[in-house]
């Protein structure tokens, strides 16, 4: 039973109609890795990881090892890839559940093989760093003493080979197309000394919308997924329309009509000019609601935009309205409400920050419903 009166609805229809979408423009035997990391960008990775399924994609992506394995405890079936490093620790439950592991240096190579049982194989995906600086063999040289520490390994196979690519999201190409060049050069080697590699895939989701053709076999489908925009630079600029999954609702739980002088929350930083009408709306950063949302903020009621007053507090924050209204009225916070909406890209440019943040702030405190 839900007794808190905000929640957040999750579209799994719409994450499905941009998997679709996405497969549209796709070469039909590029794979699609959905990528749950962060509990699926704050929709919730089980549940987000089922939908993208049942739409086509073939893979699962996580940072930690710890969110595949919820993943796997939950009854997921479908291959899963740790894009981050992990403990070597790690490949004894990896080996076991079909789980691949990120590999970039060969004493952590050593050191997992130890921990692969007789009888598996651990699957690795070699990172090559082609210029993000976070992760990854940097040099051609690198790349080969993995590979042939691979080769020495008896329970180790390579499954894949992948880079990430640091400014597909912005319009200037130059130093995306250094990455391209670094990348493929890194493929030829790999194919020299391995011959075939199962999954090689670069693209993350601006790259795979605006790239379609530099993809090789496999996408990595993160935020664009869920209905966001990677960069606000690309609004106008993907080749569909993308549907966001995710809407954030509360209610007004008090109504109350203070008189001109009365401050409203912590340091009383907002003071009314006149006998004003303030709603109380339980969520705040507490939540991930944070308090910056105040500076400028505004909300939906019953779908008219009303300010923001005083500091957002741990769990609740206040609305100036424009004449008294009844509590339990509808609060949208991200969504639409009749002929006014606020999306996540607004949220994000509020905060003077990226769509990513937004959902992933959002914590557990929120009960997410799946329509």
């Amino acid at each position: 039973m839900m007794y808190r009166e905000t929640w957040a609805e999750i579209d799994l229809q719409a994450i499905q109609k941009n998997i679709q979408a996405l497969k549209n423009i796709q070469a039909s035997d590029t794979h699609i890795m959905a990528v749950v990391k962060a509990d699926g960008y704050g929709h919730g990775a089980v549940k987000t990881a089922e939908a993208a399924l049942d739409a086509g994609a073939s893979h699962l992506g996580t940072a930690l090892m710890e969110e595949a394995v919820s993943l796997r405890e939950a009854g997921i079936r479908a291959p899963i890839v740790v894009l981050g490093r992990t403990s070597a620790r790690a490949a004894t439950y990896a080996s076991e559940h079909n789980i691949a592991l990120t590999a970039f240096q060969t004493d952590w190579l050593a050191e997992a093989e130890k921990h692969v049982p007789t009888d598996h194989t651990l699957q690795i995906h070699v990172k090559f760093d082609s210029g993000m600086g976070r992760l990854g063999v940097r040099t051609v040289e690198e790349l080969e003493n993995v590979l042939n520490r691979v080769g020495q390994a008896d329970r180790i196979e390579i499954q894949g080979l992948f880079t990430h690519l640091a400014t597909a999201d912005e319009l200037e190409e130059r130093y995306f197309n250094e990455q391209m060049v670094a990348f493929e050069r890194a493929v030829k080697v790999a194919k020299q000394k391995l011959g075939y590699i199962p999954y090689i895939h670069c693209a993350n989701s601006a790259a795979a919308m605006r790239f379609p053709n530099a993809c090789y076999n496999m996408v990595r489908f993160g935020i664009s997924m869920y209905g966001l925009l990677p960069s606000e630079e690309l609004c106008g600029k993907l080749p569909f329309t993308l549907s966001p999954s995710m809407s954030l609702y509360s209610t007004l739980t008090h109504v109350k009509r203070v008189t001109k002088g009365s401050g409203i929350s912590y340091g009383a930083t907002f003071i009314a000019e006149e006998d004003t009408w303030i709603g109380t709306v339980p969520v705040g950063y507490g939540d991930g609601w944070i308090r910056a949302n105040a500076k400028k903020g505004t909300v939906l009621v019953d779908g008219e935009r009303m300010p923001i007053v005083g500091r957002i507090c741990m769990d609740q924050f206040m609305v100036k309205l424009p004449r008294p209204m009844a509590v339990g009225s509808k609060v949208t916070l991200i969504g639409g409400d009749g002929d006014e909406a606020i999306s996540i890209e607004e949220v994000a440019g509020r905060l003077d920050t990226i769509t990513y943040e937004i959902p992933c702030l959002l914590n557990s405190r929120i009960p997410r419903i799946y329509t």
